[in-house]
């Protein structure tokens, strides 16, 4: 009876033991479960820290960009409407224009005698204002179509990846037709094709 008493015991004791080591292997597992959540835990900050800094960093280059945008589409859109105001000064004529051919009438005036014949005075006092008007006609029509073009080509120049605005395009293009079309008009003028001077006979 004793003996089985002992060996009852020792049962117990053995079976206490392997409690034991189950228990402390299971704080082992823990502990190593809770390290690997910690680290995981440390990668996601770092993961978020660095895609906060990317952000913050494309937010910061955005305004650089833009200003570095801004003063070559402004400088692009004043050349268009710059061109396209000379196409329109060259049809409609301008006041250098008037004043200079004013002048060649003044001079006309002055250079030819009373008792000149009809011819030179029409020639000399009307002529010479009105192929005066045609040539400064055509220089407005010609700055304005080498503005135009200027202005059509300048991203070909620039910056790759910039497109050109599109009012910019249009009142380019705009002041290109109006500039042939002007300088068109002042040969005509100034080669007496249209708008020739009365013949006296």
């Amino acid at each position: 009876m004793a003996t089985k008493t002992v060996d009852g015991a020792g049962d117990g004791t053995e079976v206490k033991n392997d409690a034991k080591n189950d228990d402390a292997k299971n704080d082992d597992l823990k502990s190593d479960e809770m390290a690997v959540d910690v680290t995981e835990a440390e990668d996601r900050t770092d993961d978020v820290t660095e895609t906060e800094a990317e952000t913050e960093a494309e937010t910061a280059e955005e305004p650089a960009g833009a200003e570095a945008e801004g003063p070559s589409g402004v400088g692009q859109g004043a050349a268009a409407v710059v061109s396209a105001v000379l196409g329109l000064v060259s049809l409609t004529g301008g006041w250098i224009g008037t004043v200079a051919a004013a002048r060649e009438t003044l001079i006309g005036q002055l250079r030819t005698a009373s008792n000149a014949a009809v011819a030179k005075q029409i020639k000399e006092v009307y002529g010479d204002a009105w192929h005066t008007t045609a040539l400064w006609a055509g220089l407005f029509a010609l700055t304005a179509l080498i503005t135009g073009v200027a202005v059509l080509a300048r991203p070909a120049f620039g910056a790759p990846g910039r497109p050109q605005a599109p009012w910019i395009k249009s009142v380019a293009w705009a002041g290109v037709s109006l500039g042939v079309i002007g300088l068109l008009l002042a040969v005509l003028k100034y080669s007496d094709a249209l708008l020739a001077l009365p013949t006296t006979s």
